[in-house]
C-alpha cells in the first residue's frame, strides 16, 4: 500500500485540490473527508470500518460530554469509556500475537495468532481522537457537533498515516475558519518537495547501505562497518520520517491548516532532553500533556516525578510495536532522561558544545540499535560489533568500499541535518527558489518511478 500509495497522491492530490477549491467553503470538509476515505481504502478498504468506528464513538462520547448539569462523575465514566473502546481497538490489532506469544512462551500453551495485518496510522489517529475526548473534558475545546467535520479532523489524509499527531484543540478554530491563499499554498508546495526529496533521494539512498550491512554476518563484522550501519539507519530513519512530516505539513497548508512541526534539527542536540524536544514532537508534546501531565508530573516530589517518566518512557516504546525491543528502548531513554533531569544536565553544561554534542549522538545511536532490531541476541551481537567485543578489527575491505561509494552521500546527508539557509527570500532570487524545487521535484519522481518498493518506515506503526 505504502508505495503504491506515494504514486497514487501524484494522481490523486491534484483531484482532490481542483474538487476543494472549486466547491463552495460550506462543503470543502466534506470533500476532505470523503477523499480522505478514499486515499486510506486505496490500500486498506476493509480497516477503513475501523476508524469509522474509532470517529462514530469519540464523536458520541463528545456530545455525551457536552450535555448541560452532568455530573463530574458522569463525566470521567464518558471519558474512561471512551478510553477503553480506543485502547481496546487499538490493542487488539496492535497488540494481540505480542500477548499471545508472550502467554504461549510463559505457560507452554499453544493458543493460535490472531495473524491480522496492522491498519495503517491506528497509533496516529487513535491517538488524535482520544485527545478530542480529553481535551472536550478538560473544558479546552467545544464538542463537535457537525459529524463531517469531526471525521474531517480524524481522517484528514495528509498526515492520516504517520502523522504529525494533530490534537484536536490546535486544529479545532481551522476546521471551521481557514483562510487559503496563494502565499500558503506556495509555501505547501515548497514544504511538500522538500519532504519528498528527504525520502526519495536522501532516506531510500542511505536506507541502502543500512540494508546491506544489517544483512551481513554481525560475528564477522568489523567496529567500523558496524558503526557505519547504525548511522546509516539514523539518517535513514530521520529522512524518512521527517520528510513524511514535511509532506503532510505542507499538504495541510495546500488545504489552508497548519500543523504543528513535527521535528526541529533532532541531531544538532547536546542531550538526551534536547534531542527529544527535537525528535517527534507531537508525540512528545502529547505524552506530555496527556499522560506525564495528569500522573502529576514533577509537582510530587522526585520519586513520583521518576515514576512518571518511566511509565511515559514504557508507554512511548510499547506506542512505536509489539516488541520487547521497544520496551527496552522506551526505557533505555527514560533512565537517561531520569539521569539527565537529576544531575547530568547540569555536567554537560560544564562541557564544551562539542563534547555535549558527541555524548548525545553516541546514546543516540545505542538507542538506534535496539529500535531497529527486535531480536534481543541481534541487539546483543550487533553492540559487541560496534564495540569490537565480537573479536574482529578495525575495519577491512568492505568497510572502504562503503566508505568510497556512499561518501558524497554521507555529506549531504550531515549538511541536511544542520541549520542552514541557502538563501534569502528576495525577488531576485526567484528564479533560482523555483528551479530549485522544480529540479528536487523532478529528481524525486524520476527517482521513485524507477525505484523498488521501499516504504516509509513509520507506517508500521
Amino acid at each position: 500500500m505504502v508505495f503504491s500509495s506515494l504514486l497514487f497522491l501524484f494522481v490523486f492530490l491534484p483531484i482532490v485540490l481542483t474538487l476543494y477549491y472549486c466547491s463552495p467553503r460550506k462543503i470543502r470538509n466534506l470533500i476532505l473527508f470523503l477523499m480522505s476515505l478514499i486515499f486510506y481504502a486505496w490500500g486498506e478498504p476493509v480497516y477503513i470500518v475501523i476508524m469509522l468506528v474509532s470517529t462514530l464513538t469519540d464523536y458520541t462520547f463528545g456530545l455525551l460530554l457536552d450535555k448541560p448539569n452532568m455530573s463530574s462523575v458522569k463525566r470521567k465514566g464518558i471519558v474512561v469509556c471512551s478510553i477503553i473502546v480506543n485502547l481496546m481497538l487499538l490493542s487488539y490489532f496492535k497488540y494481540a500475537d505480542f500477548l499471545i506469544q508472550n502467554v504461549n512462551a510463559l505457560l507452554g500453551t499453544d493458543i493460535p495468532l490472531t495473524e491480522l495485518p496492522l491498519p495503517i496510522g491506528i497509533s496516529f489517529y487513535t491517538f488524535q481522537s482520544m485527545s478530542y475526548i480529553i481535551d472536550v473534558y478538560r473544558g479546552t475545546a467545544k464538542a463537535q457537533r457537525n459529524w463531517i467535520d469531526f471525521g474531517t479532523f480524524v481522517a484528514l489524509f495528509p498526515q492520516l498515516v504517520a502523522g504529525p499527531i494533530v490534537t484536536y484543540n490546535t486544529i479545532a478554530q481551522q476546521l471551521q475558519h481557514r483562510a487559503e491563499n496563494i502565499s500558503m499554498f506556495a509555501e505547501g508546495v515548497q514544504r511538500f518537495v522538500i519532504g519528498l526529496a528527504k525520502k526519495v533521494l536522501l532516506a531510500n539512498n542511505i536506507g541502502l547501505l543500512w540494508d546491506t550491512i544489517s544483512s551481513s554476518n554481525v560475528e564477522t563484522m568489523p567496529i567500523l562497518t558496524a558503526w557505519l550501519g547504525i548511522i546509516a539507519f539514523a539518517f535513514q530513519i530521520y529522512f524518512d520520517f521527517s520528510g513524511y512530516s514535511d509532506m503532510a505539513i505542507g499538504l495541510g497548508l495546500m488545504f489552508g491548516f497548519r500543523f504543528n512541526e513535527n521535528f526541529n534539527k533532532p541531531y544538532i542536540a547536546q542531550s538526551i532532553t534536547d534531542f527529544w524536544r527535537r525528535w517527534h514532537i507531537s508525540l512528545s508534546s502529547w505524552f506530555r500533556d496527556y499522560v506525564y501531565i495528569p500522573l502529576g508530573g514533577n509537582r510530587r516530589g522526585l520519586a513520583k516525578q521518576m515514576r512518571n517518566i518511566l511509565i511515559v518512557w514504557l508507554l512511548t516504546g510499547f506506542w512505536h510495536g509489539a516488541s520487547w525491543n521497544f520496551i527496552g528502548w522506551g526505557l533505555y531513554f527514560g533512565v537517561i532522561l531520569i539521569v539527565e533531569k537529576w544531575w547530568g544536565l547540569s555536567l554537560l553544561s560544564r562541557l564544551p558544545r562539542w563534547t555535549r554534542h558527541l555524548y548525545a549522538i553516541f546514546l543516540i545511536l545505542i538507542g538506534w540499535v535496539l529500535f531497529a532490531f527486535d531480536q534481543p541476541s541481534l541487539i546483543g551481537k550487533y553492540l559487541a560489533a560496534m564495540f569490537g567485543f565480537n573479536g574482529q578489527s578495525l575495519w577491512n575491505n568492505d568497510t572502504g568500499y562503503y566508505f568510497y561509494t556512499n561518501i558524497v552521500l554521507l555529506l549531504v546527508l550531515i549538511i541536511a541535518s544542520i541549520p542552514m539557509k541557502l538563501w534569502k527570500k528576495t525577488s531576485a532570487l526567484s528564479f533560482f527558489h523555483i528551479a530549485w524545487y522544480g529540479l528536487l521535484y523532478f529528481l524525486s519522481v524520476a527517482y521513485l518511478v524507477d525505484a523498488t518498493f521501499n516504504p516509509f518506515l513509520y507506517f508500521r506503526f
